[in-house]
């Protein structure tokens, strides 16, 4: 353990002499740390979207299954009656918490994304509209069956197919979020292998040379990997705390309610951004040290 540790320190330490071969700055040196900011911004975003949209999945899933509707559909004279019958019922069911009829304004505000604010549901056969709450334990074919010999013309709808949808939709998001992670890992590999790669060829003199005094190529390899690891991860730092940052400024999900003001993390969630710097230096670590030890081979 202490030997990983001490070559880790010794990683981000350096070697004076074996960094001359690397060249401090210029355009790998540039596209190295753009690369990773630019990465870690990325995937910082795709993490919070990806858990993000699994908590209001969630949400709706959990809202959804201690909800209920009832709708019942009746002659105008039944109405009345049918609906105090319907309320009889469900009072008397156990697993109901609660059960009330929504109110003609209710009724209108649910149908005024559709059918505008000024509707005549007076002269409308719409249907009257209960709201149940569960509280667990409810034999739902039981009720449907009650309902179906109390009150025709009701139909209890338990929103079940509401809640099948949203979970598959939860799980499929996550896992293109995950997806996403993997797709931007191997772009900072492969933009940091290119830079890498042209950082050996225009130092091949350079390197010729080093063998000539008698320099071995994991001794000029370990400078290659050392400065574009060092490089990665303090891309990836200043990447990922811009990413924070804007993530922190955006409007709370409790003020609005909407789906991407929701967008962020809670709690221990914000420990999660801090390893993309990590393994953004994971990444540029192994990335050039494939990239360093097969230019190497070629460069004579």
């Amino acid at each position: 353990m202490r030997q990983k540790v001490g070559k880790a320190l010794a990683l981000l330490q350096g070697d004076g002499q074996a960094d001359r071969v690397v060249p401090p700055t210029g355009f790998t040196a540039r596209l190295t740390l753009f690369t990773a900011g630019a990465m870690a911004f990325l995937a910082v975003f795709a993490l919070a979207l990806s858990l993000a949209t699994g908590r209001v999945a969630n949400r709706w899933s959990q809202e959804l299954a201690r909800s209920a509707t009832l709708r019942i559909s009746a002659p105008a004279d039944q109405r009345a009656a049918q609906t105090a019958k319907a309320l009889e019922v469900l009072e008397s069911t156990p697993g109901i918490a609660s059960a009330r009829a929504l109110s003609d304004e209710e009724q209108k505000a649910l149908l005024a994304p559709w059918l505008g604010v000024d509707l005549p549901l007076e002269n409308l056969p719409v249907p009257v509209l209960i709201e149940v709450v569960e509280s667990g334990g409810l034999d739902v074919e039981g009720l449907k069956q009650r309902l179906a010999g109390e009150v025709p013309g009701a139909v209890y709808d338990d929103h079940s197919r509401w809640r099948a949808p949203l979970v598959r939709a939860a799980s499929r998001l996550r896992l293109m979020g995950l997806v996403a992670l993997g797709l931007i890992a191997l772009s900072m590999a492969a933009m940091i292998t290119l830079a890498a790669g042209s950082a050996l060829a225009a130092n091949a003199r350079v390197i010729a040379t080093l063998r000539l005094v008698g320099a071995r190529d994991v001794y000029i390899a370990r400078a290659f990997v050392r400065r574009f690891t060092q490089r990665a991860l303090l891309g990836a730092a200043v990447g990922t705390a811009l990413a924070m940052l804007a993530i922190a400024l955006m409007p709370r999900a409790e003020t609005t309610g909407g789906f991407l003001t929701g967008l962020g993390f809670t709690g221990a969630g914000w420990l999660l951004p801090l390893l993309v710097p990590i393994l953004a230096a994971i990444t540029a670590f192994w990335a050039t040290r494939a990239a360093a030890f097969r230019s190497l081979r070629q460069v004579t």
